[in-house]
């Protein structure tokens, strides 16, 4: 992707997680901060649910058995004072290891709140990165925490694995990007199927010299045939969801660039329930005269008329004012459901279901 902060190191696995909150999970929290006063283990196992128990997943065996739980504690690692939550509502309130025999296995985790000051339920998605001590970055780790509605606070727990054997050891963690979306437009990619009856997103995209292409994405998962004729309608928007003028949409990707697939001409498409369809964004990142236009989110409509979905392919466009489109084409790869073939490829795994609120 063109930010680096969605760029996460080969050699690490992110684990993400959200722990069960509510009273207990306030308790829990309360003892933490005493214990990494008094410098003792703390027993968090919401850290680590069972799920990256020493088992990496639970054995089928184990049902629905309480009894298999994660093992072992977590030690907590210090963490610069704070006074509360950032201008973006994240508050980091602890940093933990774990070691190889703790049953964890994701080798840090941190617990953090967020708060929605705003008015309407959202959909966050955080990015986390996790700093060795000379402060540069092990791991990028991105976080979706799903509807949050407006004043309330929410706990989760972000996690990482170290997969190389000479992997700097991390000393402290810091929140670098967050972007939210109303929740009634957040994108998906699978999951229950929205009142749309259309799974949207779009893809962790490309980039090379200075090209930037990311891809849009439409699975049909409702159960009647929908078509698309011509182009996705988009409005492009800043971070506080304010429209962004002054940048032209071109239809088709072919003044872009020649080699990224979006310029050929509209056609009808209809896709029955479990077809997908895909679209392209081409633009370019050159820096001239006058100030760079840097554009997080995209509101796509798939045609006129229709629901409408936030993306966030942070469009870094230079001084070029220009991004173009191409027009929805059937994605051969994706077929009814049952027919064997494999689905659109979505982006990593990140969204997670929302915690409850803290009281």
């Amino acid at each position: 992707m063109p930010t680096a902060s969605r760029t996460v190191p080969v050699v690490f696995a992110g684990v993400l997680l959200l722990a069960a909150c509510g009273s207990q999970s306030a308790t829990q929290g309360d003892d933490a901060t005493r214990a990494r006063a008094a410098g003792a283990p703390v027993d968090a196992a919401a850290l680590c649910p069972s799920g990256y128990s020493q088992y990496g997943s639970l054995p089928s065996s184990a049902g629905d058995d309480p009894s298999v739980a994660p093992s072992g504690t977590p030690t907590p690692l210090p963490l610069p004072s704070s006074t509360g939550p950032d201008e973006d509502g994240v508050q980091v309130t602890g940093l933990y290891a774990w070691d190889a025999g703790s049953g964890c296995q994701a080798d840090y985790s941190a617990a953090f709140e967020i708060t929605n000051s705003g008015t309407k339920k959202a959909t966050y998605t955080l990015t986390f990165s996790f700093l060795s001590s000379s402060g540069g970055a092990v791991d990028n780790v991105e976080q979706t925490v799903q509807d949050v509605g407006p004043g309330r606070t929410v706990k989760g727990a972000v996690a990482m694995r170290a997969e190389a054997m000479h992997a700097p050891e991390v000393s402290g963690i810091d929140v670098i990007k967050v972007r939210s979306v109303p929740a009634d437009e957040a994108p998906s990619a699978s999951g229950p199927c929205p009142a749309s009856g259309l799974h949207v997103y779009a893809d962790q995209g490309d980039a090379a010299m200075g090209l930037r292409v990311v891809g849009l994405h439409l699975v049909n998962c409702g159960t009647k045939a929908y078509e698309l004729n011509g182009y996705p309608e988009l409005e492009l928007l800043d971070e506080r969801h304010d429209s962004v003028d002054g940048v032209r949409i071109l239809k088709g990707t072919g003044q872009i660039s020649t080699a990224v697939g979006g310029g050929d001409s509209p056609r009808l498409v209809t896709l029955r329930p479990g077809e997908a369809a895909q679209s392209t964004l081409a633009w370019r990142s050159t820096t001239g005269f006058g100030d760079p236009v840097n554009v997080p989110y995209v509101r796509v409509r798939a045609k006129s008329g229709a629901d409408p979905v936030i993306v966030q392919p942070e469009l870094d466009l230079g001084t070029t004012g220009r991004l173009g489109v191409g027009p929805w084409q059937k994605d051969e790869t994706a077929r009814a459901a049952g027919t064997g073939a494999e689905r659109p490829t979505p982006p990593p795994p990140t969204s997670v279901p929302p915690t409850l609120p803290s009281p």
